[in-house]
């Protein structure tokens, strides 16, 4: 009877028991839970500062201030024109607008300046070269025998590249890997019989020769590969620029250039050779590249108005202080003869390059429209008829400095 009587209570014990283990069982559950949704809270709030820091910090890392105007109101103020080419001059002038730069129109077979609209900024210490620099690289590399236009170089675990593409991509990589190979001598040699840290100008007036370092720049600064790829820690003007690529268009030939002033001195115009360079055999070796950055590379902005005839070229960007600098230098290949056109620009954002390719693009369109390159070339190149002011030289690797 005893026993009857408790079971009730026992089995009612039982339940109770079972739960109030049940509830403390899912208090503790809930509280786990409660923890780890705490944890991961936080863990998400973690990353989305690191994350949001990270980005503030790509952001910043990348963005660049410039303070210099790209646009200016009359390029062409002050400028003595007497002796230019009326024609090129107009097409040079219509082409460049507003832009705050300078355009420089050369005949390479002999050196005259057949226009230089913007006259105090082209005759100025000039700028950093940019990636016009790689035109001497280039050249230098293959005087050296370091490639040919199909050696292709490593520029990373799965990535090759050879000298065609390099140009008309303008690949930095590419070319500080050349710099570091040919070291700041043999860079510095080539540049300098290319014309680079000299006056390229005949008795022009005004004209200042830029500047080419004695030394090669700090390593902080990117050393000679840097110098190579961005010609960083150097000084380069439109004049030297041109005359460069008349060298590269007449197959070798560095003239001095000469600006006329008046009617008289277009009449008696007399060509004169600074120096012979021996790039002959080079210069299909550095054409494709060139061709490549107008058909498919960087300077492919010339196409926006011009596509008559063939144009190899080189652009450039980069700035420094505040300001951007855009080149282009090119020359037209046509059955009737060449002309070289250099376009330096400088300013903010809307400066750089491919802007310059665009502006050079313009200035062929006018040319052409008028009939340029239907006429018969202004002068002979005849070499009896070429004044040449220093010996001949030429560039060879037994006189490259060791």
């Amino acid at each position: 009877m005893l026993l009857a009587e408790f079971a009730p209570a026992a089995t009612v014990s039982t339940r109770t028991l079972t739960n109030s283990h049940s509830r403390s069982r899912k208090l503790n559950e809930s509280s786990h839970a409660n923890k780890r949704m705490r944890h991961l809270a936080r863990s998400r709030t973690q990353r989305s500062r690191v994350v949001r820091a990270s980005a503030h910090r790509r952001r910043h890392r990348y963005y660049e201030r410039f303070t210099a105007n790209s646009f200016m109101e009359d390029a062409s103020e002050g400028d003595v024109t007497a002796g230019e080419d009326p024609i090129v001059r107009q097409a040079a002038i219509d082409a460049l607008g507003n832009m705050n730069g300078t355009v420089l129109a050369i005949e390479p077979t002999s050196g005259r300046v057949l226009a230089m609209v913007n006259q105090k900024l082209a005759l100025s210490s000039g700028a950093q070269p940019c990636s016009t620099i790689k035109l001497s690289v280039a050249l230098a590399a293959l005087s050296e025998d370091l490639i040919t236009k199909d050696t292709e170089i490593r520029l990373g675990r799965r990535s090759r590249m050879n000298l065609t593409t390099a140009l008309a991509r303008s690949n930095n990589a590419y070319f500080e890997a050349l710099g570091r190979q040919l070291g700041f001598e043999k860079v510095s040699f080539y540049a300098h019989e290319f014309g680079l840290g000299e006056l390229a100008g005949y008795n022009i007036p005004g004209e200042q020769m830029g500047i080419y370092p004695e030394e090669e720049i700090s390593a902080k600064l990117g050393g000679v590969g840097k110098m190579c790829s961005f010609g960083e820690g150097i000084s380069m003007t439109p004049l030297q620029l041109g005359a460069m690529v008349s060298a590269i268009a007449n197959g070798g030939t560095l003239y001095y250039l000469q600006h006329p002033t008046s009617a008289d001195q277009v009449a008696n115009f007399e060509p004169r050779v600074k120096r012979h360079l021996d790039i002959a055999p080079l210069i299909p070796e550095i054409s494709d590249g060139m061709a490549g950055a107008v058909m498919f590379g960087t300077a492919r902005s010339v196409k926006l108005n011009f596509s008559e005839e063939e144009i190899l070229g080189k652009t450039g960007t980069c700035s420094k202080s505040g300001t951007r600098y855009g080149w282009f230098a090119s020359y037209a290949k046509t059955d009737v003869g060449r002309i070289v056109t250099v376009v330096f620009l400088q300013g903010g954002r809307p400066t750089y390059g491919p802007k310059a390719a665009e502006i050079a693009g313009r200035m062929y369109r006018g040319l052409y429209d008028h009939s340029f390159f239907a006429a018969k070339p202004l002068l002979p190149n005849d070499a009896a008829d070429v004044k040449s002011e220093i010996k001949p030289t030429e560039i060879k690797a037994t006189n490259t400095p060791q």
